[in-house]
């Protein structure tokens, strides 16, 4: 059996010399998430940790995804008009080319509070947005285009920076966001030669085409979470077990879970007898690790998370010998 790994993504509970001292040696990859991070304070980030942790880091691209650009938290209510702006600080979208590729007609998913939108007027400089249901208009949220697809460019312009920089600092890990086609993939290796990458499976066309692309990488990231709004949440049970399944048709594939694992620990210190099932069941497929993202970016305890997680990987691996 192969060891299994755990990844955890670094913010405000973690960034810390404590969580870094407690982690060392305990985990596999320290995620720094590029959605979150500007590339100008990305070196200094870089150095604090590799002062305090010899693990080592793994830089997340933002990838091919529509996101929230806004100042301010907005509650809409249902069939409330809204303006988003092509430049404009207060509200928008992002990556800035969004505004040119949507048009009228177009219905928007708009981060993860239920909030869903359709274009119905555009000009030059703004289009309206008129809500279908209600919800919360957060800065920095991901936005899913339900009624089409629409071609974004597979690295934004702050992931080359970020690149760059990290090539620097002899950075060894990169994630790529929202993987799509094998073309993603060998563009990526591209400008990454010699590092090792982890593809992330978070569309429907992701999931469509993981034949072909287990033919052109070996380490692959299910995020449940954005996948979720592309393929809706009651089918990822079977996208997770199917994905797997076809990964052990072939050699060398390794398969990562990640979100909501532990999203009760957010804000307590012991999580659910359903979390807990699904980190086994998790391991029990063939997931090669287990991903902690908000439990340790914002949760309140992420390094009882951590344990929680090490704790279900030993109870696994202690029945599966005992069955053996």
């Amino acid at each position: 059996m192969k060891n299994i790994e755990i990844f955890c993504t670094l913010g405000p509970s973690s960034f810390n010399k404590n969580f870094l001292k407690f982690v060392d040696k305990k985990i596999s990859l320290l995620r720094l998430n590029m959605s979150h991070i500007q590339p100008k304070d990305l070196s200094k980030h870089i150095k604090f940790i590799k002062k305090y942790t010899t693990t080592p880091i793994c830089i997340d691209t933002e990838g091919a995804q529509i996101r929230t650009k806004t100042k301010k938290i907005i509650n809409f209510k249902k069939n409330q008009k809204f303006k988003i702006y092509k430049n404009n600080n207060k509200i928008m979208f992002y990556p800035p080319d969004t505004f040119q590729k949507l048009k009228i007609g177009d219905e928007l998913d708009i981060g993860f509070n239920d909030l869903k939108a359709r274009i119905i007027k555009k000009n030059l400089k703004f289009m309206t947005l008129k809500t279908i249901s209600a919800g919360i208009f957060e800065n920095n949220k991901g936005v899913n285009l339900n009624n089409r697809e629409i071609k974004l460019n597979y690295l934004t312009e702050k992931d080359f920076k970020a690149i760059e920089i990290a090539k620097k600092f002899n950075i060894k890990f990169f994630a790529l966001s929202f993987t799509n086609t094998q073309e993603d993939i060998i563009k990526f290796n591209q400008i990454l030669p010699k590092q090792k990458k982890i593809f992330k499976i978070e569309t429907k066309k992701a999931v469509s085409n993981i034949n072909k692309l287990f033919k052109f990488a070996n380490n692959f990231l299910i995020d449940r979470g954005d996948l979720s709004k592309s393929i809706n949440i009651e089918n990822i049970p079977i996208a997770q077990r199917q994905i797997i399944k076809k990964s052990l048709k072939y050699k060398n594939k390794n398969i990562y879970i990640a979100t909501n694992f532990l999203e009760t620990m957010l804000y307590q210190k012991s999580p659910t007898r359903a979390e807990a099932n699904d980190i086994y069941n998790s391991l029990e497929m063939g997931a090669r690790g287990l991903v902690l993202a908000a439990e340790t970016a914002i949760g309140k305890y992420p390094d009882m998370a951590v344990m929680f997680l090490k704790k279900m990987i030993k109870v696994f691996k202690k029945n599966r010998n005992e069955k053996k």
